[in-house]
């Protein structure tokens, strides 16, 4: 069976990244939200400009790329034809095992289910699919039609065929894929990331530096074009946050407790990144953009 129709689960940003980029490259996408479709829409509109401006496309290629893709809030209708579904929505085990038992009682017999987790683990969901052999991970990065890896995931339970099918499409969708032989928690790229991000919230948080001096010390030493809190902006408050208080519960970490406090106050002033206009830096003009940051 090849991939053709595909569902992707969730209208965020990153769910509406891999949703048009899926698209983008030719397969009929349908994009789902529970309730509404209105921000995934906005949000796939804003990366016309970003597909234009970095992958030199004309306007009328991305919206070629639109005719691929559809929306619903009916998820029985979304998933009729889908060789593929992707999951992206919270990161919480309770949250994702509610709608698995949903999607179990509508989906085909033939589909792959696939979540886009960037923490957890395909054995700690793949029961409640209701299809081990038919299930793994497919974790993509930010900012997918330039940051295109694909980490792809089995449990012990996923087929090889399967895995090796959705090696192939990832290829087929513009991305490079990065099969993993085992399960590792965080994958590859957040098992180095997460750490890095958690070390500069720390000195926040604690008062030893500004974000932007913070940045500034990695850009200048590392010779990089962004420090971690333009990274944090640009994955969004919320999601990192998620993963601050998962793992401050988990290692009993009173200075991750003080991140997340800290970071929730940012939260609570809807202070979210790029999409709020503000996160730990003014878009779309941020600091370290400016010839005077350094």
């Amino acid at each position: 069976m090849e991939i053709e129709h595909v569902t992707v689960i969730g209208g965020g940003i990153l769910g509406s990244q891999i949703a048009y980029q899926i698209a983008f490259k030719g397969l009929k996408v349908v994009l789902y939200n529970h309730n509404s479709v209105e921000k995934a829409k906005q949000h796939v509109q804003q990366l016309k400009a970003d597909y234009q401006r970095d992958l030199k496309i004309t306007a009328g290629a991305y919206e070629k790329g639109l005719e691929q893709l559809s929306y619903s809030t009916d998820l029985a209708d979304a998933v009729k034809d889908a060789d593929l579904v992707i999951e992206s929505i919270s990161e919480k085990i309770a949250v994702k095992q509610a709608f698995y038992e949903s999607l179990a009682k509508v989906v085909p017999a033939k589909t792959i289910i696939a979540s886009n987790s960037s923490t957890l683990l395909p054995s700690q969901l793949k029961d409640f699919t209701g299809r081990p052999k038919q299930y793994l991970h497919i974790h993509f990065a930010n900012q997918i039609w330039i940051r295109n890896t694909a980490e792809v995931m089995g449990s012990p339970e996923t087929a090889p065929e399967v895995f090796d099918q959705v090696v192939a499409f990832t290829k087929t969708i513009g991305m490079v894929p990065i099969p993993l032989k085992k399960e590792q928690p965080r994958y590859v790229l957040n098992t180095m990331l997460i750490p890095w991000l958690n070390s500069a919230l720390i000195l926040w948080a604690k008062g030893v530096a500004e974000p932007a001096t913070i940045d500034k010390t990695w850009m200048i030493d590392l010779g990089v074009a962004v420090g971690p809190f333009a990274v944090l902006d640009a994955i969004g408050m919320k999601t990192h946050y998620n993963i601050v208080v998962t793992e401050a519960e988990a290692t009993d970490n009173d200075d991750l407790r003080l991140v997340a406090k800290k970071m929730k106050e940012r939260i609570d002033a809807n202070k979210l990144g790029p999409t709020t206009g503000e996160g730990f830096y003014h878009w779309p003009n941020p600091e370290f953009m400016t010839p005077d940051f350094f």
